[in-house]
């Protein structure tokens, strides 16, 4: 017989992030999050009798101690589907928001539990180092055990960071009443001689042999974003950088691997002193404790690579692992067979297009022939524009780019007020140097240049030579990267944020700077301001579809939507039945308002932008809804944009950017421009 539900008569139903598991969740975000009842009711969309109810049944049933039982954890759907998918010894899954306690403290907590609850007397324990496994030491409340031993499994670091493999180590050795062996060496040496001088030192050989015994490891998974544990820790300082971020999306212990869970080879290999790879999954049990969904690629390599055996992470990072691994959830009951009459359905979207190979190409040949009053192509290349009006001497140049697919995005804001030049990559794929090298001189006034982009590592790396090239020809750069997706990353790692269509505003505010002749230096510090308070989420109703292929870029049910998701046709970070236009603009409003705090009185621009497939209609009934959530909270909106500003190609959904305005960044965002997107008239 099934379970009665504990929801009152006539509510509805629990957003699918709570499954079938509310009283888990409720004693959770009550116990753990320190959530009063009714902000547990407002997160899980219920009646506050309801959560009064859950936290009564979920105490009678025993679920409820001292703390919640980590075993009933691994009973949420969602943890046994990765444990399924992935072949785990044990996976633990908790909230990803909730409680003021950042996501890294919210992980430390659960991988105290389950670290407590396999950990054993005479245990070699190998440890890594990092922000979230500091966390989990300083949760960590255990009787001390017997005959431990924790070693490091790298050497030491920079002592700039607190989460040292040294302080790793031994504070977890003081959590468990063992004894720390430390390595007494740097994790990256000189040169492969001065490492294999170390490891014939009798000191470091024995401590290596200890770590050789472990029979558990505690590790994180860093991405290799600008803020990750793997650049703060001083691994990747210098040319290493470029060779390893051409192929790796993360590393585990100092250790690169790729999409696949392979070993990425390096100039670093020679040097590194700590556990290797191959050890690494030899250790019987390997504890992997890590989350935020910038870490979803390097998570799910690890869990390819058959790194992990124990999993702790949150809901978004779970669900996004899933779905980027090609998993569907299985329908809760069997579907009616269709009728035998019934047509095929389409797998192929149509197009408009000659050949899909040279769409990028034709598309950027049609704006120039449509807007040839504003733009010009560059001589020499095919890939990037300037303003047809320009350069104009003393005056700091603009150079904005990124990626194909995004249209009206990039040069759709090149003009008078906004930017001088714009450079365009493949689709979904960063310019090379050779474009903004052009693009860049054809607009140099002899003030310098100013380069704004979103936060992708081959924008990053191409605008960086390109800026290391022109500086040898006198040519001042500098960079402003946009951040303002907070789906992509929690707000501890704000730094390794997506740039996504709050792009719009940070183009507006550096172009209307330098249009009014501000130095170089003034422009990068209210551009990168603009940057800063810019914040932007997206939902998808349906994945695009690539040119090439006609085909979707992810798999979505056709009652579900995706939200997180980004602008290059990746899956979002978690999945939610369809709801209506003004549930989903809570749900971004709710999420931008955590994010930035807003209080009566302030002052936003809005952004609703089409993800390419959303049609003015609907994308101006979301805005109703914004409208009225912003007037509730007495919020000044001093300008609103409503349309496909920022797409991804055809994909069928929306973004929300908001603009939070000081006196400056107001009378810059008003300043007049003229372009093929954007015109403002003073």
């Amino acid at each position: 017989m099934a379970r009665p539900s504990p929801r009152a008569a006539g509510e509805t139903a629990i957003p699918l992030r709570f499954g079938d598991d509310a009283l888990l969740w409720a004693s959770w975000l009550y116990h753990e999050e320190g959530m009063t009842q009714g902000d547990i009711a407002a997160e899980m969309g219920v009646s506050r009798a309801s959560v009064n109810t859950y936290l009564a049944e979920a105490r009678a049933r025993g679920l409820v101690t001292i703390e919640i039982e980590p075993r009933q954890f691994r009973a949420l759907s969602l943890a046994e589907a990765l444990r399924k998918r992935f072949d785990l010894e044990d996976c633990l899954v908790v909230p990803t928001n909730g409680g003021e306690r950042s996501l890294n403290a919210r992980l430390g907590a659960a991988g105290a539990q389950a670290l407590a609850r396999y950990a054993r007397p005479g245990d070699t324990l190998a440890v890594t180092w990092g922000r979230t496994i500091l966390a989990l030491v300083e949760a960590l409340r255990v009787a001390p055990l017997g005959d431990v031993r924790v070693v490091q499994a790298t050497g030491g670091t920079t002592a700039k960071i607190p989460w040292t493999p040294e302080a790793c180590a031994s504070r977890l050795a003081e959590a468990l009443g063992g004894r720390c062996i430390p390595l007494s060496a740097p994790a990256i040496v000189s040169s492969a001689a001065m490492r294999d001088m170390l490891f014939a030192e009798p000191v470091l050989a024995e401590q290596m042999a200890v770590l050789s015994e472990a029979n558990r490891i505690l590790f994180g998974i860093s991405s290799l974003r600008p803020e990750s544990t793997i650049h703060t820790s001083g691994f990747l300082d210098g040319p290493e950088r470029h060779d390893y971020e051409q192929v790796a999306i993360g590393s585990i212990a100092g250790r690169f691997i790729s999409a696949s869970g392979e070993r990425v080879p390096g100039p670093l290999d020679g040097r590194t002193i700590g556990i290797d790879l191959a050890a690494l999954r030899a250790v019987p049990q390997r504890i992997a404790v890590a989350g935020g969904s910038d870490k979803v690629p390097a998570i799910l390599g690890a869990l390819r690579g058959g790194f992990v055996s124990v999993l702790v992470t949150d809901t978004q990072t779970g669900w996004g692992i899933l779905t980027a691994d090609g998993w569907s959830e299985p329908p809760r009951r069997a579907a009616p067979s269709p009728p035998t009459s019934a047509p095929i359905g389409r797998t192929h979207t149509k197009k408009l297009l000659n050949d899909p190979r040279a769409a990028v190409d034709e598309a950027l040949e049609g704006a120039l022939a449509a807007h040839g009053d504003t733009i010009a192509l560059v001589p020499g290349t095919p890939r990037a524009v300037r303003a047809v009006h320009g350069p104009r001497p003393g005056k700091v140049g603009v150079v904005i780019g990124g990626g194909s697919g995004h249209e009206p995005a990039f040069w759709g804001y090149v003009g008078p007020g906004l930017a001088d030049a714009a450079v365009v990559g493949n689709l979904f794929a960063a310019p090379p140097p050779g474009p903004i090298l052009a693009g860049t001189r054809a607009i140099n006034g002899g003030a310098g240049v100013l380069y704004v982009f979103g936060n992708f590592s081959g924008d990053v790396m191409n605008f960086e030579m390109a800026a290391e090239e022109l500086a040898s020809d006198g040519i001042e750069t500098r960079s402003v990267v946009t951040i303002d997706d907070i789906a992509s990353a929690p707000a501890e790692a704000v730094g390794s944020r997506r740039g996504v269509a709050g792009n719009v505003f940070v183009f507006k505010i550096a172009g209307a700077a330098a249009d009014r002749m501000m130095p170089l230096d003034a422009c990068e510090a209210v551009t990168r301001r603009a940057a800063a308070r810019t914040f932007s989420m997206g939902v998808a109703l349906e994945p695009g579809t690539m040119p090439e292929t006609r085909r979707p870029s992810f798999s979505l049910g056709p009652a579900d939507m995706e939200i997180g998701v980004g602008v290059h046709g990746e899956p979002g970070v978690a999945r939610e039945p369809l709801a209506s236009a003004d549930a989903v603009a809570d749900l971004l409003v709710d999420r931008l308002f955590a994010e930035m705090r807003l209080e009566a009185g302030a002052r936003i621009a809005v952004l609703v932008n089409s993800l390419g497939g959303t049609p003015a209609m609907e994308l101006y009934v979301v805005h109703r809804r914004v409208a009225q959530r912003l007037a509730a909270r007495r919020v000044e909106v001093v300008g609103a944009w409503v349309g496909p500003y920022y797409t991804s190609l055809d994909m069928a959904g929306v973004s929300l950017s908001f603009l939070h305005c000081d006196d400056e960044l107001l009378d810059l965002l008003r300043h007049p421009c003229r372009s093929a997107a954007m015109t403002v008239v003073r």
